[in-house]
């Protein structure tokens, strides 16, 4: 089950899900948005939950930028709205992307709601996809998801995205908040080196 999986291991599948979604150009998120993104949010594996009426429940880890790199992972839970009901899939891979301080702000204040508190939107797929449309500049969250092989963009409106702080202290050793992960200067475990290289590879042409 999915609440069983080590921090670990939803770290390496965390890595897994960027490699395979970036490793189509024509299918994947434009480099362009990646470039410019705040925070990036990786929920591999969010499923459909039966104590959240028509809701959806995943765990995942969001990392910022630093100077010259990214931030260790900050563990995050997704819970509520409603993907599945437009995908017609018990589970999926979901991509998050900050686009700008605001957005920061809001994921370091701690929990916030997609669409209500950031203004939010589809992601575009491809190298070739219009990223620079009126709704796409305001947009301060952009959302993705895959399934049984597809990888699209699909609003998250009303889902909420919060700490784990059990998932921190399983990873880090104590429930560290995002902000202290995020802006504190906690050091990155090995575990997480797997997730921070396919960033850097991904983001930074490496």
């Amino acid at each position: 089950m999915a609440q069983e999986e080590t921090p670990d291991k939803r770290l390496k599948n965390s890595a897994e899900t960027l490699r395979q979604i970036m490793s189509a150009p024509d299918r994947a998120i434009p480099r362009n948005l990646l470039e410019r993104a705040q925070c990036i949010v990786i929920v591999p594996g969010m499923k459909k939950a039966a104590f959240l009426v028509g809701g959806e429940y995943g765990r995942g880890f969001a990392s910022c930028r630093v100077p010259g790199n990214w931030s260790a992972p900050a563990p995050v839970r997704l819970t509520g709205g409603s993907f599945g009901a437009q995908l017609g899939a018990d589970s999926a891979d979901i991509v998050l992307l900050l686009m700008n301080q605001r957005g920061l702000e809001r994921l370091l204040a701690d929990k916030f709601s997609i669409g209500a508190d950031l203004a939010a939107a589809a992601g575009p797929v491809g190298r070739d996809a219009t990223a620079d449309t009126d709704i796409f500049l305001k947009a301060e969250i952009l959302s993705w998801s895959r399934t049984r092989g597809a990888f699209a963009g699909v609003s998250l409106n009303g889902t909420v995205v919060e700490p784990d702080r059990a998932e921190a202290t399983r990873l880090y050793g104590r429930p560290w908040s995002i902000r202290e992960i995020i802006r504190g200067g906690v050091a990155m475990p090995d575990a997480a080196k797997v997730l921070d290289d396919e960033l850097a590879r991904d983001i930074y042409h490496k």
